[in-house]
């Protein structure tokens, strides 16, 4: 650890995420170009700065390396993802999933459908991704199919994947959000709900009245019949390629480890192609690594199932380098205590319950964007502003709602940001493309802030409580 450290003034830990907001405006709204190297060069940025307030290379690298550990597991599982997509498309089974939804569902009903099956699934995963990876691929082609933009079946997939996750006690961050608070999980849950079902409500009539538009619009019938017909003729098309995401789905509501159960996904995957498509091991490999390339010559099939992998155009080595590079960033700016410096700044602006709820949501929102994960965006917005939380005798359930109703919530809205990148490649939606309908996470946020001005469900810690909620706090310590 250098000798000569100095803490670093608010005024210059801004300087990188000015030059990272600049970078990204520049290369992606002029040049159209991938985030990557604006990502890189703020690291630099924020590299240099820490060296000039005494930092060695070490503990920047450190802080680098720490940032990206803390989503290797995520990393893991993008990548294991991507070679179940391209395993379950040449085994049938993501083919299989659209035509029988092509066959059930129609465009009047399709995005509140859409919503209310991804909100189910991941309920009982307690994972958006999972979701995403499975159900969501195929309501994706659906969609399509029907005449819907992607951009709003790819909303309608991320508001009921984030709300059924957020209301699961099996998720991850929705144990994180109130761990960092200091109060139980089911408290966390209880007092999500009055945030949250509005906003799926609200969001279910909005995807409804949409849905009233494409049901008297254009919809053309012989479209539907080509593709059905393109998916027969380049699949054997059958009942029981339904059973992997209902596998996998199981198997992650019993608790296996994502991971494994996802890799167990990609395995039987590869069986049914197999057995049931008559594919050599040869073909299974290709496709695990370099996704499925669609040849039916119908151009609407070839442009849904050309997908998945781990290389490639439609791969996932993409997502995983624009994530290690954003986390590059974050890990930097974590490690240096500038993103620390940039949060303490923020409690001064705070001068009463309602400033604190919209300051925590910000805050959340900031770390997402900054930092480029959800986890650190719960993490350090938590332990900055639990004592201001305990000091207006606000309950610990108050926080980690606010935690969750941004951290989580907003994390798929941006493109680098470990969900946004994993939601973008898996969906093939473009973030900033969906994000406008996905009215569930834009809503969850508004409707938390004006909880706080309002006063309302704002529950207070009593006065018998107080000691107990103090001996938690020790008790983590």
């Amino acid at each position: 650890m250098s000798d000569n450290k100095r803490e670093i003034p608010l005024g210059v830990a801004l300087i990188p995420v000015i030059f990272l907001i600049a970078a990204l405006g520049v290369t992606i709204g002029v040049f159209h170009q991938d985030a990557h190297i604006p990502l890189i060069c703020s690291a630099a940025v924020a590299a240099g700065v820490a060296t000039f307030y005494g930092y060695s290379w070490k503990e920047i690298q450190d802080g680098m390396v720490h940032g990206i550990n803390l989503a290797m597991g995520a990393i893991l599982i993008l990548m294991v993802i991507g070679t179940m997509i391209g395993t379950w498309i040449l085994g049938g089974v993501v083919p299989s999933m659209i035509y029988y939804g092509l066959q059930v569902l129609s465009p009047g009903i399709f995005l509140a459908a859409t919503m209310v099956i991804c909100a189910v699934v991941a309920l009982g995963t307690g994972s958006s991704w999972s979701t995403a990876g499975t159900v969501g691929v195929a309501l994706i082609g659906v969609g399509t199919a029907l005449g819907i933009p992607p951009s709003m079946t790819g909303g309608a997939i991320i508001s009921g994947a984030y709300f059924g996750d957020k209301m699961s006690p099996l998720s991850d961050t929705t144990n994180l959000a109130p761990a960092m608070a200091g109060t139980d999980v089911f408290s966390h849950v209880r007092h999500m709900v009055y945030t949250a079902a509005p906003a799926f409500v609200i969001a279910l009539i909005l995807f409804s009245l949409i849905g009233i538009k494409f049901a008297g619009g254009d919809f053309d019938p012989q479209q539907i019949d080509e593709m059905l017909n393109g998916l027969q003729a380049t699949f054997n098309i059958h009942w029981a390629l339904l059973l992997p995401p209902c596998l996998v789905i199981v198997m992650v509501v019993k608790k296996i480890p994502p991971l494994p159960a996802l890799f167990g996904g990609t395995l039987i995957g590869g069986l049914f192609a197999f057995f049931m498509q008559s594919s050599s091991v040869g073909d299974v490999m290709s496709a695990a690594m370099g996704g499925y390339q669609a040849a039916s010559g119908i151009p609407a099939v070839d442009d849904l199932l050309t997908q998945g992998g781990l290389t490639g155009d439609t791969g996932m080595m993409w997502t995983v380098a624009l994530i290690i590079c954003a986390l590059s960033f974050g890990g930097i700016m974590e490690r240096t205590k500038m993103l620390e410096v940039i949060a303490m700044s923020l409690l001064r602006l705070v001068n009463s319950t309602g400033s604190l709820v919209a300051m925590t949501v910000f805050s959340c929102f900031g770390m997402n964007t900054v930092a480029s994960d959800q986890y650190m965006a719960i993490v350090i917005p938590g332990r900055m502003f639990k004592n201001a939380y305990d000091k207006r005798k606000l309950a610990p359930v108050n926080l980690s709602r606010a935690l969750e109703s941004s951290g989580t919530m907003t994390s798929p809205l941006i493109p680098w940001n470990t969900c946004g990148a994993f939601m973008s490649s898996t969906l093939g939606v473009s973030a900033l493309a969906y994000a406008p309908f996905a009215f569930a996470n834009l809503l969850v946020p508004v409707i938390t802030i004006f909880y706080g001005f309002a006063g309302i469900t704002m529950t207070k810690v009593a006065d018998g409580d107080e000691e107990e909620v103090a001996a938690a706090d020790s008790a983590k310590e």
